[in-house]
């Protein structure tokens, strides 16, 4: 799998960290996907290991109730990683224009990413590094629904269907030799189209592709 040059472009060129330089404190879905995301994390994660947390922000959605060993946060505004309680130390890192994690081979039992991945230029870099930084039979969970910053979603991204979109997350996971056949999880949302840019509740559809490190 490789994208091409123009797949890879956004609305907005300029540098991420500039968009993202003012702290978003909010929510980017729904409550009813949020529950679904805790949940699936309350299956897949086991207490007591050591989670990264990545493209992050002041929320992890992790279930409460669960401790992990250490939770290793990243993402592109520093304020609001310091707000989110669930990280025990973070970084600040712009991977459309460093991919490489600072962070040793096979430390993590799970790789998070919620609703970020339409934003990655360069899939096949981040998810090597994704493979190389979980430990064997360590988890990777990508998570997204169908809203975004259009203006710096990938083209790639933009102009997918929702079925393309879980197509290409499937096809990130296989472009790196040792990740299992990815596994899906898709709830369609029931509301029309119109309700759910409005944000209706119920509205955000849920998607997850799930793969392990051999």
């Amino acid at each position: 799998m490789q994208l091409r040059p123009n797949q890879r472009q956004k609305l907005d060129d300029k540098d991420d960290k500039l968009f993202y330089a003012y702290p978003r404190f909010v929510t980017h879905v729904d409550e009813g996907f949020i529950q679904q995301l805790t949940d699936l994390y309350r299956d897949r994660l086991k207490p007591n290991t050591r989670i990264f947390d990545m493209m992050s922000s002041w929320v992890s959605h992790l279930p409460e109730e669960t401790q992990f060993a250490h939770v290793e946060g990243h993402g592109l505004n520093a304020e609001e990683l310091a707000r989110n309680a669930r990280l025990n130390h973070y970084f600040v890192q712009n991977l459309n224009e460093n991919p490489q994690l600072p962070l040793p081979d096979e430390d993590f039992n799970a790789v998070l990413n919620c609703v970020s991945v339409q934003y990655v230029q360069y899939p096949e870099a981040v998810f090597s590094e994704i493979y190389r930084i979980l430990k064997p039979g360590g988890v990777a969970i990508i998570s997204f629904s169908n809203r975004m910053f259009f203006e710096k979603a990938i083209q790639a991204w933009r102009e997918a269907s929702e079925a393309q979109r879980v197509e290409l997350v499937k096809a990130y996971f296989a472009s790196v030799p040792g990740f299992t056949t990815a596994e899906v999880i898709a709830h369609k949302s029931t509301l029309p189209n119109l309700l759910q840019w409005l944000g209706a509740s119920g509205g955000d559809p849920f998607y997850a592709v799930i793969a392990y490190r051999s």
